[in-house]
C-alpha cells in the first residue's frame, strides 16, 4: 500500500511539473484590431499561410524588442521558422485596415490563455519604408507610439487599449504589437497592416 501511495505521489508530482513547464507555452494571444496577419490567415482571408492558420495565438519569441527579440526580417513571425509566411511581404499585398492619422483607435488583443504581463508596446513603420521587404528594425520608428504598462497582472480573455493612430503618416504601414510576458523570457508579436 505504501509503495502504491508513493508511486501515486511521484506520478502527481511529475504531472504537476509537466503542467507547470508547459504553462508558458499555453499562454497565447494575438491582435484582431487592427487585424493581424496571423488572424487574417486563421480566418481564411489570406491563403497559403502554413501552420499559423491553426494557431494564430502562437507567435512567441524572445522579449526585449528592439534591443533583443526576433532577428530583422523575422519579426512578424517572432523568429519562428514554422510561421515564416508572416514575414513574407507578399509584394506589399497583405490586406490592410483603413485608418486615419491621429484618429482614436481601440487596439484589441485576444488571449487563448492569459499570462502575467509587464506591458504592451505598439510600434509603427517609418514613412518611406519598403512594404515589399520583410520587416526590420530600421523600417520601424525607434520608439513605440504607445506603451501600456500592466503591472505583472493577468489580462482578461479580451483586452482593448484605447489610443490613437500616429500622426504624420500616409500610405501603407505596419503596426507591430508586442505583448511582454512578465514571468518568462518571451513576448508575443503581431504585425497588422494598415492603410492611412
Amino acid at each position: 500500500m505504501r509503495k502504491r501511495a508513493s508511486a501515486a505521489v511521484i506520478g502527481l508530482a511529475i504531472a504537476g511539473v509537466s503542467m507547470f513547464a508547459t504553462s508558458s507555452a499555453s499562454s497565447h494571444g494575438y491582435t484582431d484590431s487592427p487585424i493581424s496577419r496571423q488572424k487574417l490567415c486563421a480566418n481564411g482571408t489570406v491563403a497559403n499561410c502554413g501552420n499559423i492558420q491553426w494557431e494564430p495565438q502562437s507567435v512567441e519569441g524572445p522579449k526585449g524588442f528592439p534591443a533583443a527579440g526576433p532577428a530583422d526580417g523575422k519579426i512578424c513571425s517572432g523568429g519562428n521558422s514554422q510561421f515564416a509566411q508572416l514575414d513574407d511581404p507578399r509584394g506589399g499585398a497583405w490586406p490592410a485596415t483603413k485608418v486615419t492619422a491621429g484618429q482614436g483607435y481601440s487596439f484589441r488583443w485576444q488571449f487563448t490563455a492569459r499570462h502575467s504581463t509587464s506591458d504592451f508596446r505598439y510600434y509603427i513603420t517609418k514613412n518611406g519604408w519598403d512594404s515589399t521587404k520583410p520587416l526590420t528594425r530600421a523600417a520601424l520608428e525607434s520608439q513605440p507610439f504607445m506603451t501600456v504598462p500592466y503591472g505583472n497582472q493577468q489580462p482578461p480573455a479580451t483586452l482593448t487599449h484605447q489610443g490613437s493612430m500616429p500622426t504624420q503618416k500616409t500610405g501603407k504601414h505596419i503596426v507591430l504589437a508586442v505583448w511582454n510576458v512578465a514571468d518568462t523570457t518571451n513576448a508575443f508579436y503581431a504585425c497588422s497592416d494598415v492603410q492611412f
